[in-house]
């Protein structure tokens, strides 16, 4: 490892030290104590499991580094080219810029981390650190799934304001980003502010949102800044980030998309830095030319951004999106993207940055076993790993081309029970039990049912599904047959007729519709009036 960039914790084989304090629970539900569900929500420590071993990782880095100081990228655009060059990079004659060793080792070194992403609401916040895991959603689906109907539509404004604030109140689904696309909006500014306003105005959990070309970003701020108070409050909670897909795989700069990241670092808004080559197409298919790939178009990303503002908060977004290489067709629940996933979340430890990918992507068009499988699998796998952000881990349907709102349902009890597979075991003098298992063997009843320390853990040591059924057979008999699907509908219709969340200010959101009229199409008869 390069002494440049050499840390205690960037080891490959690191693994996370396992305190006694055990403050850091998850999503809790008890069904021993009626009306009391227990602590959930809360993030928890994963890094337990790596599919990089031995000096994986530093042969992945030393490729990262002979990609970026010989190949390059290309398309760069003249003031990503001037901080670039100011920074120490190379311009060739070939048009394309290489990034020195050097300048990619000090650039790490340098680089923000141990930062937090802000919720309007701080109960929301996420501090990046060491293998802390979050998940939220993601995605640029555009299709809505109809369950009732078993039907894909268009997806539509409402639909992401609807899922922001089913979102809100899922206690394992910690950020939201923008997961569908806006399909009743054709212009790109209208599409970009409404996406935005639908979501922060749905939920005060952290969002993340993308922009079309730079000139959108400049209203975008001026109403971020005036539901936060004021630029200042703004840039020092800053509740939104960018999605930023900066590059075009393989190794060129996406030019609006460059333009967009310069407007977000210069306004204050965090950048995930997005590199999302398809393994066989956009990508090598070898996975570890995939990750090699994906994490030197990061870096370059890195550089970038570094060069605009020392210190700027960037998230290392290397998704190598795998493909089914008999069809090229993506296959974001597949095996092999568990695997990757996990090997990039390594390599973001392996760099002491802030990482952040995708899981949860279930090729299956509905919420069914093979949704329940593969989102699973994925999910848990990233949680193990300790990927700061997972990204697309709920609700999430065929490859990123369908998004379900019961599935969000459905899905943040799987991602409770994920967490606490991250949390793993704790192993101290009073979990050993040896005087319990005496007491019980010698002095009591011989069960543990009435034991004292049995009902002191009922609320901490397990994960209790809200929508799962663990009735006997005789049990669900008698409750009528429940069906997890048709819970959730229910529940989505509850929520969507209730749940207006109000976390804006009706006086800040009547000003934001003064000031910028009829950009806004969410009408207020749509959010509760």
């Amino acid at each position: 490892m390069p002494a440049a960039v050499e840390r205690e914790d960037m080891s490959a084989n690191r693994r996370p030290q396992r305190s006694g304090d055990r403050e850091t629970g998850h999503a809790m539900r008890s069904v021993s104590l009626a009306g009391d569900t227990g602590p959930r929500g809360q993030s928890t420590e994963g890094g337990s499991y790596g599919p990089l071993r031995g000096n994986d990782c530093e042969r992945i880095h030393e490729g990262v580094l002979t990609l970026l100081e010989t190949v390059g990228f290309a398309n760069a655009i003249p003031s990503c080219i001037e901080a670039l060059t100011k920074a120490g990079a190379i311009h060739g004659d070939d048009g394309r810029i290489r990034f020195p060793r050097a300048l990619v080792l000090d650039t790490i070194k340098r680089a923000a981390r141990h930062f937090t992403l802000h919720g309007q609401d701080a109960r929301h916040d996420m501090v990046m650190r060491g293998t802390r895991v979050h998940f939220g959603t993601a995605g640029i689906a555009v299709h809505l799934v109809d369950l009732e109907k078993r039907e894909y539509r268009e997806s539509k404004l409402q639909d992401i304001y609807d899922a922001a604030r089913i979102v809100d109140g899922l206690d394992n689904i910690h950020f939201f980003q923008r997961p569908m696309v806006a399909r009743d909006i054709a212009d790109p500014l209208d599409m970009d502010f409404n996406t935005l306003y639908a979501c922060v105005m749905g939920t005060s959990k952290h969002v993340g949102t993308s922009f079309t070309v730079r000139e959108n970003v400049k209203p975008a701020l001026e109403m971020l800044y005036a539901i936060a108070g004021g630029e200042a409050n703004f840039r020092a909670r800053p509740f939104v980030s960018n999605s930023n897909s900066f590059v075009v795989p393989p190794m060129k700069f996406a030019e609006d998309a460059c333009g967009v990241l310069e407007a977000c670092v210069e306004g204050g808004i965090p950048i995930l830095l997005l590199s999302t080559g398809q393994s066989g197409t956009t990508a090598p298919a070898a996975m570890a030319g995939a990750i090699a790939q994906a994490v030197a178009e990061v870096l370059a990303g890195l550089v970038y951004v570094n060069a605009l503002k020392p210190g700027h908060p960037a998230i290392f977004g290397a998704w190598p999106f795998m493909s089914d290489l008999r069809t090229n067709t993506m296959a974001g629940g597949s095996a092999e993207q568990a695997v990757v996933t996990a090997a990039c979340a390594q390599m973001a430890r392996f760099y002491d940055l802030p990482g952040g990918s995708a899981a949860g992507m279930t090729d299956s068009k509905l919420p069914d076993i093979q949704s329940g499988y593969e989102k699973g699998i994925t999910n848990v796998m990233a949680g193990l790993s300790g990927l700061n952000l997972i990204y697309e881990a709920a609700g999430m349907h065929a490859s990123l081309l369908g998004f379900c709102l019961e599935s969000l349902i459905i899905d943040n009890d799987m991602l409770g029970e994920c967490l606490r597979c991250a949390r793993g075991i704790e192993v101290n003098d009073e979990a050993l039990s040896i005087e319990t298992i005496a007491d019980v063997c010698l002095k009591g009843p011989g069960h543990y049912l009435d034991n004292e320390q049995t009902l002191k853990l009922t609320q901490t040591e397990n994960s209790y599904p809200a929508f799962g059924d663990r009735s006997s057979p005789k049990e669900w008999n008698e409750k009528g047959r429940p069906d997890i699907l048709a819970r959730a509908i229910a529940e989505k219709k509850r929520v969507l007729a209730e749940r207006f969340p109000r976390h804006v200010p009706k006086p800040v959101d009547d000003r934001l519709r003064a000031r910028f009229g009829n950009l806004i199409h969410l009408p207020r008869a749509s959010m509760g009036g």
